[in-house]
C-alpha cells in the first residue's frame, strides 16, 4: 500500500480522508497545526502526527525535513491545508496570509518533497475550490495590497485558481501526477471568521454544505485510484473533470511566469 502524507488532516474532510485512507490499508503522515487533534486522528488512524503552521515558511520547510527523515517512499502528497481569511493580515514571512496558507506553502512543501515523490513515481493533489471562477491572478499584484479586501473572498478564489495553475504545472515540469479538486461546499468550520458564511449557516436549519464524508470522498479518489479519469495537470470538481475555471486558468504563460515568482517569494 501507499504512503500518503495529508495537510489540513486534523480536523473536516482532511481528517475523514485520513481515517478512509487508514482503512484502506495505506500509510498516513497527519500533517496540522494543533498540537491535541493532530496527535488524536493519529492515533485514531494508526498513522504519524507532523506538526506545522503555515503561518511560517520555516515551519513549512521543518515539516518537510521530517517527512523526508521519515518515509523513505512517499506515494502521495495531498496539499488540504487553507483557507479564507476574513481580515487581511500578514504572516510571519511579511507575506498576505490568504496567499501563504493556500499557495506558497503548498508549493514550497510539494517543491521540498518533490524528488521524493518523483523517484516514488508519486502523485499530488492540492484541494483548490469553486471559488477559483472570481478569482484574478495580478503577478504585479500577488500580495493583494492594490485591490479592495471585501472580506477576502476575492483574494481567496485568486488563490484557489493559483492552486490550479500551480498543479497544471507541476505536471507539465515534473514526471508527477497531478490533479486539483473542489471537494464541493462542506459543512465544516470553514470560513466560520466571515459573516457572510455565519449568516448562511444560521439561515438553513439543516446546515450549510455537504457532510464532510463527501467531501472526503473526492480527495480519496484522486489520491488512490489507479485510472483518474481526466488529464494529468487537470481540475476537477468533485469527482468530474475538466471543472468550470476562468480563462487564465489555461494559460500557460501565466502558469510558468506564476511558478518562477512564487519560487523567488519563497526561496524555492
Amino acid at each position: 500500500m501507499s504512503t500518503i502524507i495529508i495537510t489540513g488532516a486534523s480536523s473536516g474532510i482532511g481528517a475523514i480522508a485520513a481515517r478512509r485512507l487508514a482503512e484502506q490499508g495505506h500509510e498516513v503522515a497527519v500533517v496540522g497545526r494543533n498540537p491535541e487533534r493532530t496527535k488524536a486522528v493519529a492515533a485514531d488512524v494508526g498513522g504519524r502526527p507532523f506538526l506545522a503552521d503555515y503561518d511560517s515558511l520555516d515551519s513549512v520547510r521543518s515539516l518537510a525535513a521530517s517527512l523526508l527523515d521519515a518515509y523513505p517512499v512517499i506515494n502521495v502528497l495531498l496539499n488540504n491545508a487553507g483557507g479564507l481569511v476574513s481580515p487581511r493580515g500578514l504572516t510571519l514571512d511579511g507575506n498576505e496570509k490568504t496567499l501563504q496558507y493556500n499557495h506558497l506553502a503548498p508549493f514550497l512543501l510539494t517543491s521540498l518533497l518533490r524528488e521524493r515523490l518523483e523517484a516514488s513515481q508519486g502523485r499530488v493533489v492540492s484541494t483548490s475550490s469553486v471559488m477559483n471562477r472570481i478569482g484574478d491572478v495580478r503577478l504585479t499584484d500577488l500580495q493583494w495590497e492594490k485591490r479592495a479586501w471585501l472580506g477576502g473572498w476575492k483574494a481567496y478564489g485568486t488563490s484557489k485558481l493559483e492552486t490550479i495553475l500551480f498543479i497544471r504545472e507541476l505536471a507539465r515540469r515534473s514526471s508527477l501526477e497531478a490533479y486539483s479538486v473542489h471537494p464541493g461546499y462542506v459543512a465544516t468550520q470553514f470560513g466560520t471568521d466571515s459573516r457572510l458564511i455565519r449568516i448562511s449557516t444560521a439561515l438553513r436549519s439543516g446546515g450549510f454544505g455537504i457532510p464532510a464524508e463527501e467531501g472526503a470522498l473526492p480527495l480519496i479518489r484522486l489520491a488512490t485510484d489507479a485510472n483518474v479519469p481526466g488529464e494529468n495537470g487537470g481540475y476537477f470538481d468533485r469527482l468530474q473533470p475538466n471543472g468550470a475555471t476562468p480563462k487564465q486558468a489555461t494559460d500557460e504563460v501565466l502558469a510558468s511566469e506564476l511558478w518562477e515568482a512564487t519560487a523567488k517569494l519563497v526561496g524555492a
